[in-house]
């Protein structure tokens, strides 16, 4: 029957299933108000299919150590005479199912790779000023004058800078890069994924993420509740160099201050 290290395995497993199936939720409801985005199409696929890989981990683990009991009983040297089949609940399976007509077809990969958004290659990643001496810096912004303007105040006095144009490449990026990065300063108004779902996001990754918010207008109960979520400050724009640097390097420092 079941030992400890499957009740172990199916505690946490289970777990990820749970965070798998809100993950879905989310990115459904997202989908739903941003019609013809295919972005949210594409990770939805993705996330319904890992959510039955798991199910399917879930319910081999199980059925294996019961099945395995059973035959030792009987005989510890017959061979087991039936296979079991793995099945989706009837509501997973039609989530796929629907998924799959409005997502764009395309062949599965010939490994199963448990990731929410496509990654780049880690040489693709352009790092500005990879020699500077001060802290890196990931800027998101999908207006690309302000995503210049603001990686040449960094640049200029000594910090690394990396770009990203949306939320999706933000993502993709800090999976690559992780606490390699640190801080991200994050536009609140994005294409497809807006900054709160971002924050979200890269929270998932990592909870203790140092993140500032950028914007011209956020709404305050959102900023609000991004801030008790960890948000280390925000930046009204349009912002000089002084505010910028000013906020960038009290958000450095108050992220490495012991806490309290």
């Amino acid at each position: 029957m079941l030992d400890h290290e499957d009740l172990k395995w199916i505690a946490t497993t289970s777990t990820e299933l749970n965070t798998t199936l809100q993950q879905i939720s989310r990115y459904a409801d997202l989908a739903r108000q941003q019609k013809g985005a295919n972005n949210y199409l594409e990770v939805l696929d993705e996330h319904v299919e890992l959510a039955s890989k798991t199910a399917q981990a879930l319910f081999d683990r199980v059925t294996s150590s019961i099945l395995s009991s059973s035959v030792n009983k009987a005989s510890a040297q017959a061979p087991s005479a039936f296979t079991v089949v793995p099945t989706l609940s009837p509501s997973l399976a039609a989530l796929g199912q629907a998924v799959a007509k409005a997502s764009p077809k395309r062949t599965p990969p010939p490994v199963p790779v448990a990731v929410s958004i496509e990654t780049k290659p880690a040489g693709e990643i352009q790092i500005l000023n990879p020699h500077g001496k001060r802290e890196m810096i990931l800027l998101v912004d999908d207006d690309l004058e302000i995503l210049e303007l603001a990686s040449i105040m960094l640049t200029d006095e000594g910090y690394r800078a990396v770009l990203a144009k949306d939320g999706f490449e933000a993502v993709s990026i800090y999976k690559q890069m992780g606490t390699k990065i640190d801080l991200v300063i994050l536009d609140f108004f994005l294409p497809v994924m807006d900054g709160d779902a971002v924050f979200d996001e890269l929270r998932a990754l990592n909870p203790r993420i140092n993140v500032v918010l950028s914007s011209g207008f956020a709404e305050q109960t959102k900023l609000s509740a991004m801030l008790a979520q960890g948000l280390r400050g925000f930046i009204p724009k349009p912002y000089t160099s002084e505010k910028l640097l000013a906020q960038v390097r009290c958000a450095l420092d108050a992220a490495r201050a012991p806490a309290r």
